[in-house]
């Protein structure tokens, strides 16, 4: 790996899930490494204790260690030298100021590249791939935007000649509006579903497809592309390319799956142009996961890289992220799962796999509108079906960062929508009493998914322990 040409990095903003991973790949590269945050929540923060990094909080002037001759600072609204003092001080010292876009660049510039991106399940992709490689023998550096059980930490510096980087299309900071994955130069790309997202970023279908036409162009012509047929906005961004693309889905594409047995362990079969490749089962939830192991296979066995039946014993083994349906408590008899709801699809990806594992129970969710989707005032038709079929909904009050910045939309406005579209909502109060809110809908006949991209005031953890206290295993 290309060496990174500084000793001590200072990250501003080092709870985010991309600052931390990045954080550890330098951690392991051998540069000395701290970093800050107003405030730093689970599961980052089990991470970074894990790690043994050095993380301040709150923010301040006096965080910034003397010697630091690089800083890294996140993409978030309060990162600006005009009302944070620490990054104020950091464009006073005048050291070099980097995204953690630039880093991973930088750090990949000498390997081979393998870059996921899309709208959702890019995450679980890098994972499934990760942790494939490793169960098959093959020591590869990579870098997940989230807390994976499989493998077991978000970063590793290996020795083989790959690096797999999870590839976001969001600015890459404050000062540099090119997409994140932008940075990457991909010899391969996993494209997952395409959906329109970010809305605050990207206000149309066509400013939102655009990095990732020319993130495919990045890709040199003897490398491969693999894309999805699912996403809403798949089939016309793959219908613009003019390479040739290796497709994937569950029904459509050259790589698909069938005879799929649902159960606490699925099993389903892959195929590649009608021809069954291999035979797999997996813990994991959902048909959105089978579509991701699709993908991660379409990838693997097309470059070589493993072998089927170790693809197939890599799956079988594969724990899951944090926050990606993972469940929350073995100690109660209700069933609670965490899914990532940072976007429309992917709150209907996590309801619809609950719904198939838990038919016969009642659905509740707890939910944050966390990203400037959920609470802008253009997308409130989301909320018109994203929970069908959910049997009560708990709503959590909006997140205000960054508030200022769009047409944010309150807690009332979106229960008032989600009353219009029939669904049995309830907000909830933010002075401790929610978990009683909760509680008093909960039974033997239910399951529970808290769904957010934030800390939903620790009730993902308070109401588990509540549960395991009422409703034992």
């Amino acid at each position: 790996m290309a060496s990174f040409p500084y000793r001590r990095a200072h990250f501003i903003g080092i709870g985010g899930v991309g600052m931390s991973a990045t954080a550890m790949l330098l951690r392991d590269a051998g540069v000395q490494v701290s970093g800050s945050d107003e405030a730093v929540y689970p599961p980052i923060s089990d991470v970074l204790r894990a790690e043994n990094l050095d993380v301040r909080t709150p923010y301040a002037a006096t965080n910034i260690p003397d010697g630091a001759d690089v800083i890294v600072i996140g993409k978030n609204a309060k990162l600006v030298p005009e009302t944070n003092a620490e990054v104020a001080e950091a464009y006073r010292r005048g050291a070099p100021i980097l995204s953690f876009a630039d880093v991973l660049g930088m750090l990949a510039a000498q390997r081979t590249a393998t870059v996921a991106a899309g709208s959702f399940g890019k995450t679980t992709s890098v994972s499934l791939l990760a942790h494939t490689l490793s169960e098959c023998g093959v020591d590869a550096s990579y870098m997940i935007g989230a807390a994976p059980i499989s493998p077991p930490r978000s970063a590793r510096l290996g020795t083989s000649d790959l690096i797999l980087l999870e590839g976001d299309e969001y600015p890459s900071s404050n000062t540099d509006n090119r997409s994140k994955f932008l940075h990457y130069r991909p010899a391969h790309l996993l494209l997952t579903p395409l959906a329109h997202d970010h809305v605050n970023v990207f206000p149309t279908v066509e400013e939102y497809l655009a990095p990732f036409s020319q993130l495919v162009d990045l890709v040199p012509a003897r490398g491969v592309v693999v894309a999805c047929t699912s996403g809403e906005l798949s089939g016309r961004f793959l219908a613009s390319l003019t390479r040739s693309v290796v497709t994937f889905g569950v029904e459509q594409g050259d790589w698909r799956a069938r005879d799929i047995v649902w159960g606490e362990r699925t099993c389903f079969t892959i195929t590649r142009n009608g021809r069954d490749v291999v035979r797999c089962e997996t813990g994991q939830l959902g048909l959105h996961n089978i579509e991701n192991m699709v993908g991660v296979a379409a990838l693997a066995l097309t470059l070589g890289l493993v072998s089927a039946e170790g693809f197939a014993a890599a799956m079988a083994s594969f724990r899951g992220i944090r926050r990606r349906l993972d469940r929350k408590s073995d100690k109660t008899r209700i069933p609670m799962f965490e899914g990532f709801g940072s976007s429309y699809d992917k709150a209907v990806s996590a309801i619809a796999a609950m719904k198939l594992h838990f038919p016969h129970r009642r659905l509740v969710v707890v939910f944050e509108p966390h990203t400037f989707s959920w609470r802008n005032r253009a997308t409130l038709h989301w909320y018109d079906d994203a929970f069908d079929g959910v049997e009560r909904v708990f709503v959590w009050p909006p997140a205000e960062q960054g508030a200022g910045t769009h047409e944010q939309v309150g807690q009332a406005e979106i229960l008032a929508r989600l009353a219009a579209a029939g669904v049995n909502a309830l907000g909830l109060r933010a002075d401790g009493a929610a978990v009683e809110q909760i509680g008093a809908a909960l039974g033997d006949d239910c399951a529970v998914l808290f769904l957010t991209s934030g800390p939903l005031g620790g009730l993902i953890e308070s109401v588990p322990a509540w549960a395991e206290a009422r409703f034992p295993a």
